[in-house]
């Protein structure tokens, strides 16, 4: 189904009111996004498949093929509602940068100075977990390194090594459903970074500590501060850490590729822990969302901090954001590949990964692209270049099963004709 329409309307709603080609874009090419759609779910690679692209400002494409549960038959909607993951990382990202323009701090201010409980990590050098070598930190972990994942924090889940296994050991993934930001924090102060902040690029709980930062510069709940800044002025009104009882029947259900089924069920909607009432406000990957929430809030990033009414940002600060960084590529900062995607040419901005260089990343695109994901093969990018935002909905565990994000960004910009 190829739709154009505002932003402002719900996706059932949209009308056809113009052709692809009055913003840019092939009719007839953007149609090849359909089948390849389909293939994916008709195949059993995923559950169902949801994408909507816009261009200049308007709905150009939206589709959505499969089932949110497929046990149960129910097919997929439009506004289904979506564990996130990861994409919760620009949200919260967001809402930083929206108490950095009040003057609240700096990007290089310690992060010790507004938490404390992490003033006294040590960094690790070498040695089992039993017997780890630490030393003092040669400069403090500043928002920034948070912002940009170099600060030296790590995911326990995900990270086999001594500093992974002690994240382990200290619960401090922030993945307890019944616990406060406070307290994994507390307990994060006695683990060891991977390394010196500033020297790596590593993909860890930076963005909840940065919740929980938040929280202590705003003088209120993480969650409320995203609410009152970000999802109100927005409308989005999908957009939570917890799915609310009367919303359940929208909630899709998670599954996992094994090498015994490519689609094993996790959990249903009735089951999720992604339930309200939520204790742990994850600012790193526990919100839920809907394609139409997520792609106001993207599209407010493109269009420079502003929707409609609403300015979240100003222009300066997204333009800021949407930088690279690093002293270079994601690759030269120990990062070769990440999901699926390889890293050369690729760096990272406040909250996302900026396209460098087309040519080095192998993949069409415009430098400046900014751009990240979720585990369970959510996506999304932004191209100011080319006035182009793409949200991409599933429900599949790990995001690194298929290469569909690359694959996307093809099937988009190859519609480009203008």
């Amino acid at each position: 189904m190829v739709v154009l329409g505002s932003i402002n309307m719900p996706f059932d709603d949209l009308a056809v009111i113009a052709t692809p080609s009055s913003v840019g874009l092939s009719a007839e090419r953007l149609a090849r996004l359909g089948p390849w759609l389909r293939a994916y779910v008709d195949d059993g690679k995923l559950p169902f498949a949801a994408v909507a692209v816009m261009r200049k400002g308007e709905i150009a494409y939206t589709d959505h093929y499969g089932l949110r549960d497929i046990e149960a038959g129910t097919p997929a909607i439009s506004d289904g509602l979506c564990r996130i993951y990861s994409m919760s990382k620009l949200i919260t990202t967001v809402a930083a940068m929206s108490l950095y323009e009040e003057g609240r701090f700096m990007l290089d201010d310690p992060v010790s100075a507004f938490l404390p409980e992490l003033a006294a990590q040590k960094v690790y050098v070498s040695g089992p977990f039993e017997d780890m070598e630490l030393v003092d930190p040669e400069t403090p972990v500043t928002i920034r390194h948070l912002m940009n994942h170099t600060s030296g924090f790590t995911y326990g889940i995900f990270d086999p090594g001594p500093v992974g296994r002690a994240m382990r050991w200290a619960k401090a993934d922030f993945s307890n459903a019944g616990e406060t930001l406070e307290q994994v924090v507390k307990r994060l102060g006695e683990v060891p970074l991977c390394f010196q902040p500033g020297s790596r690029w590593n993909y860890g709980v930076s963005t909840d500590v940065l919740g929980r930062f938040i929280e202590v510069v705003a003088g209120k709940p993480f969650e409320a501060v995203l609410r009152e800044r970000i999802f109100e002025p927005l409308g989005m009104s999908d957009t939570f850490f917890g799915v609310p009882a009367n919303k359940i029947d929208r909630f899709c259900s998670l599954y996992t590729k094994t090498d015994e089924a490519p689609l094993k069920l996790i959990e249903t909607a009735a089951d999720s822990r992604f339930l309200a009432p939520a204790t742990m406000s994850s600012g790193g990957g526990g919100l839920v969302s809907s394609m139409g929430d997520y792609l106001r809030f993207v599209e407010m990033v493109r269009r420079g901090g502003a929707l409609e009414e609403a300015r979240v940002l100003g222009r300066k600060t997204v333009g800021l954001m949407m930088l690279n960084h690093l002293p270079g590529d994601m690759a030269s900062m120990g990062q070769a590949t990440f999901s699926e995607m390889p890293m050369s040419g690729i760096g990272f901005g406040l909250g996302g990964a900026v396209l460098l260089d087309p040519t080095k990343a192998q993949i069409l695109g415009s430098p400046g692209e900014f751009t990240w994901g979720g585990m369970a093969s959510t996506a999304f990018w932004i191209d100011p270049v080319e006035e182009i935002s793409v949200v991409f909905m599933t429900q599949l565990v790990p995001s690194s099963s298929y290469p569909i994000r690359r694959e996307l960004r093809v099937l988009v910009y190859q519609a480009l004709v203008d």
